[in-house]
């Protein structure tokens, strides 16, 4: 009897035999970077959105390099490393800042940025090569062993089809601003920050501003300041960190705790800041430049970078055309966030930053106030000067016990160990201003000043202790939604040699812009036409700016002032 004809392979055995010839070790080559991706998907993506989101950024990447390539080993690989690269960054800024890497910190890299970072971590370049010379040869490698090559058309095809996903995605579900200050969901926020950061600036660019008006300002002009009497020195202390806690309730404060929150005149006024828990810069902007951080929509964060030669309007540009010279001490690099360019494009002529005044680390309020006090002696007799002194001291974490040497008779009024802490900071804030008070009548007699403090933010664990039965996600909408009583803080003004004018601009709650126009106007200086104008927006909005007519004031200002040449650019 005849034998069975032979029906050949079976398919699996086809495709085992398919899988042999490619060899394990190129296979997984190709499917590595992806069950990596995976892994760190589920690690660090917490829903749905996000997760999908991560995916879909995941295929723009892939199908990115892929088409450049053909190769899904080596393209896989490249965007892996990105990836991690992007979480690396982000868990990095977090722990700075309090906030994740978004797309527009890639808009905004700048030499600033690229040398502060190096900077403060010095070890950094040499990590950087160590990680080329350990990554080209792998990629070469995944180059070799890649069995795979993929057409581009396809690739490119896929390429957009993930990305009009994702944008639609984006758009129809936009990412709430305040997840920004989560330590998750790196990838994820990167790419949906990159949709609504494109978006917005299509709409009205990196600032808000009014399309047009037929109103005009007058240039100010350098011979037009006057000022009645003697001009006084003018310090503006910004006081990190900084709020009357007994806004919340059941905290238990030192005797006599309030004082330092008081004015000469025995007044407590409120200073509504435009930040909470860490961004200073928002504030500094603020007060330097007179105009609104909010102005900037999701640009916001990088105020003072986008703002360096751009808003050449400011408090050290009024004083300078008044005859003052100008400076300021800074307790940090003077790269980070761009400040030493922003203040001198708002009119700071020194700028001093930590390591100009040898500060070693963080450094007390007492040793920027003794610099101040040794530079001041160094200023020409009749020559007014204006001093920023940007103190750091009272910044978090205060889980940890600040320098205990100082402050030995503290005693601790009893509540949790980081409100004690935050306390017993603000106590040596207030005994060291004191004494740098009378250092100012020591070494200068006669001599007057005008001194202005003020809380740059509240510290980032009051809104859990002003609204205690509300979970993140609705403290984040309120802070979304500027509720005035997670961003008051306090101003004060105090005097040596010196009465402060009263002036109806001097209210008792201010938006944060107004304070350089509260200052000129409690030194009796002679406004130019742009505080003129804005003490009309002022008075009109009863402290309010920004959230005056929802915007419309602030726009209309920042109009005027790109016509007159102040803000260009923008």
């Amino acid at each position: 009897m005849a034998s069975a004809p032979n029906p050949g392979p079976s398919a699996t055995t086809a495709v085992l035999a398919s899988v042999a010839a490619l060899g394990i070790w190129r296979l997984l080559a190709v499917a590595a970077p992806h069950l990596a991706a995976l892994a760190l998907m589920y690690e660090t993506e917490t829903d749905f959105g996000s997760r999908l989101s991560f995916a879909l950024a995941w295929g723009i990447l892939n199908f990115f390099w892929i088409t450049l390539l053909r190769r899904p080993a080596l393209s896989g690989a490249l965007s892996l490393t990105m990836v991690v690269v992007l979480v690396l960054l982000s868990r990095l800024k977090h722990d700075v800042v309090q906030m994740t890497v978004n797309f527009i910190d890639l808009m905004m890299i700048d030499r600033d940025t690229v040398a502060f970072l190096f900077t403060i971590f010095p070890n950094l370049r040499w990590s950087v090569i160590l990680a080329g010379l350990v990554t080209l040869p792998l990629m070469y490698a995944l180059w070799w062993l890649d069995p795979f090559r993929i057409r581009r058309l396809p690739a490119f095809t896929c390429k957009l089809a993930c990305l009009a996903a994702l944008v639609g995605y984006s758009l129809y579900h936009p990412d709430e601003a305040w997840r920004g200050y989560y330590d998750d969901g790196y990838l994820s926020k990167f790419f949906r920050s990159g949709v609504t950061a494109v978006s917005d600036f299509a709409q009205y660019g990196f600032m808000e501003s009014a399309a047009s008006t037929n109103e005009r300002l007058n240039m100010p002009l350098v011979d037009a300041c006057h000022p009645a009497g003697r001009r006084p020195n003018i310090i503006m202390i910004h006081d990190e960190s900084s709020f009357d806690i007994r806004a919340a309730q059941g905290i238990k404060v030192p005797s006599r705790y309030g004082d330092h929150f008081k004015s000469w005149d025995g007044k407590q006024r409120t200073f509504l800041a435009e930040s909470n828990g860490g961004p200073s810069w928002f504030t500094e902007y603020n007060v330097l430049a007179g105009l609104s951080s909010r102005s900037f929509g999701r640009f916001a964060y990088f105020v003072t970078r986008i703002a360096t030669g751009r808003v050449e309007r400011g408090l050290p540009l009024a004083l300078r055309r008044c005859g003052y010279d100008t400076m300021s001490l800074y307790p940090a690099y003077g790269g980070f966030m761009g400040a030493r360019s922003f203040q001198m494009t708002t009119g700071i002529e020194r700028f001093l930053d930590s390591k100009d005044l040898g500060a070693k680390d963080v450094e007390p309020d007492s040793f920027f106030y003794d610099k101040a006090l040794q530079l001041m002696g160094q200023q020409p007799p009749n020559k007014p000067l204006f001093t920023f002194i940007y103190l750091g001291a009272n910044h978090f974490p205060w889980e940890t016990r600040f320098r205990p040497d100082l402050l030995p008779n503290w005693r601790a009024p009893g509540n949790v160990a980081s409100i004690d802490e935050y306390l017993r900071r603000q106590a040596m804030s207030a005994e060291q201003y004191k004494a740098f008070v009378a250092g100012l009548k020591k070494n200068f007699p006669g001599e007057p000043f005008l001194i202005v403090r003020y809380g740059d933010h509240q510290p980032e664990f009051a809104p859990n202790l002003l609204e205690p039965g509300l979970d993140q996600g609705a403290i984040g909408k309120k802070l979304d939604a500027y509720d005035p009583r997670l961003y008051a803080t306090y101003y004060a003004i105090d005097a040596v040699n010196f009465e402060p004018v009263k002036s109806d601009a001097v209210m008792d709650t201010i938006d944060g812009p107004y304070l350089p126009l509260v200052i000129q106007e409690a030194a009796g200086i002679p406004l130019d036409p742009s505080f003129a104008e804005q003490k009309a927006i002022m008075l009109r909005c009863k402290g309010l700016f920004y959230g005056c007519k929802d915007g419309a004031e602030a726009r209309r200002l920042n109009r005027l002032l790109i016509n007159a040449g102040m803000i260009r650019g923008l």
